[in-house]
């Protein structure tokens, strides 16, 4: 029998203590080391059982570099053409995929969906968490073919090891990891070492049956994945969802991804049937108002490699308790704080003793700096309350010197303005000289914010 001793973990790197610390030494974070059971390491018959499953015919051999294949695998649809462009151009044979978000957001009807959208995958659904019946349920609103989708109820591990061998699916999902423990541990369900040693499992029967698994992970309150960092660093691809569960619309933003582009974001709504494709977020993001209001400018953004157009809210007003507050919601604290600074010293507008909030709309997090130039718009047209036609869109950095500098692939961004009927963008007049005929858009260079105040607030 294994001595029952305990050994602290730690639940950001999955380093092993003798004794508690306040700070893990090997990844620095603080109070982080949880106190679990150990086992010797004579391997136990269940151990023993979870490798039996998990076929180790095919040894690795050395392979000479040059000899190496540049193709990353197979690659097939999964139905979803979103989800597609996020993974690089569609799911790999044999990759680990990790989904997380906040509870009610929308990873399970995702993760039942895929199989849905597919029937000529066979799929194996485990569920920790809801019975057949429940799963039933929500395949029926969800609509779909579910004649190749088996479904099973099941927590241990070499009881799906022992099940996913014998109906050798196409795609495997997983709901939960947190949920999944193996007999060869003692620790409960959850546990670093439970999510680590059943994540490796997972991974090895992937990697040597390429057969791709798709993993549900719960999160932490502040937003990261439950469970040892070490098992982001064990996936292929992270993906989590973002936005409000009271909303309607959720964000699918790549985390991690072996097979393709990190900077790439996907947009949904959640609706009755499951959740929906929207092939163009500018049209959600940019919503027209009846009556011009003041404190509002659009952004033209890129992320990955799709242009956006999002509409940034400003309210300047004047300090009621003494010391002027700072907000910002979906854009940096530190950098407004750095805009409102150049707006202060470089274009003379007293906003030390006001209040500023800033909002971007649609619950995104934005860090592209091209938006800079619609932020500052944004305030001076709440500052001065005036507002800002909403036909005319901006795309320029801001520097400390006041001057507007040129960002990246602006001919996408002018593009895109054009396609979505906007009559007028404002971008750095340092941007290097293009045609921008085609755009059916008025394209305005300037160069700096002195300038940009006497054209836009003289013209407004």
């Amino acid at each position: 029998m294994a001595k029952a001793t305990t050994v602290w973990y730690c639940t950001s790197c999955g380093n092993e203590s003798p004794k508690w610390m306040g700070r893990c030494p090997a990844c620095g974070e603080w109070n982080t080391m949880v106190e679990e059971p150990k086992r010797e390491k004579t391997p136990s018959k269940a151990a023993a059982r979870t490798r039996a499953y998990i076929s180790t015919e095919n040894e690795a051999e050395p392979q000479a570099l040059k000899d190496v294949s540049l193709s990353t695998g197979n690659r097939f649809s999964i139905g979803l053409s979103e989800v597609d462009r996020l993974l690089g151009g569609g799911l790999v044979e044999g990759s680990m995929i990790l989904i997380g978000g906040e509870p009610g957001i929308g990873k399970s009807t995702l993760s039942l969906q895929i199989p849905l959208g597919c029937p000529n995958l066979k799929t194996l659904y485990v569920s920790g968490e809801e019975s057949p019946g429940q799963i039933k349920l929500r395949a029926t609103r969800l609509g779909g073919d579910d004649s190749n989708c088996s479904i099973l109820s099941e927590t241990l591990l070499e009881n799906i090891l022992q099940q996913v061998g014998r109906v050798k699916p196409d795609l495997l999902v997983v709901d939960s990891i947190q949920t999944i423990y193996s007999d060869s541990l003692e620790s409960s369900a959850g546990s670093v070492s439970q999510v680590r040693e059943c994540a490796a499992a997972l991974l090895r029967y992937a990697k040597e049956s390429g057969t791709p698994v798709i993993l549900i992970g719960h999160i932490t309150k502040d937003g990261s994945i439950a469970g040892p960092k070490v098992l982001e660093h064990i996936v292929d691809v992270v993906l989590q969802f973002e936005g409000d569960t009271r909303g309607s619309y959720r964000i699918l933003r790549s985390i991690k991804n072996r097979f393709g582009s990190t900077a790439e974001l996907a947009v949904f709504e959640m609706t009755s049937g499951g959740l929906r494709q929207v092939l163009n977020p500018s049209e959600i993001l940019i919503p027209m108002h009846q009556d011009d209001l003041s404190g509002i400018a659009i952004a033209a953004m890129m992320d990955g490699t799709r242009p956006f157009l999002l509409e940034i809210q400003s309210l300047v007003s004047s300090a009621a308790y003494g010391m002027p507050q700072r907000n910002a919601t979906g854009f940096d604290v530190r950098k407004m704080n750095m805009l409102l600074a150049v707006l202060e010293r470089r274009a003379g507008f007293k906003l030390g003793a006001k209040d500023v909030f800033l909002n971007v709309a649609g619950g995104l997090r934005i860090s592209d700096p091209a938006c800079d130039l619609a932020v500052v718009v944004a305030i001076l047209s709440s500052n001065f309350d005036l507002s800002v036609p909403l036909d005319w869109c901006f795309c320029a950095e801001v520097g400390l010197s006041g001057e507007l500098r040129p960002v990246s692939q602006v001919q996408r961004r002018v593009a895109e303005a054009g396609k979505l009927g906007f009559k007028k963008i404002f971008i750095s007049s340092f941007n290097k000289e293009e045609s921008f005929a085609d755009s059916g858009i008025e394209v305005v260079p300037v160069a700096d914010i002195p300038a940009l105040c006497r054209m836009i607030f003289k013209a407004s």
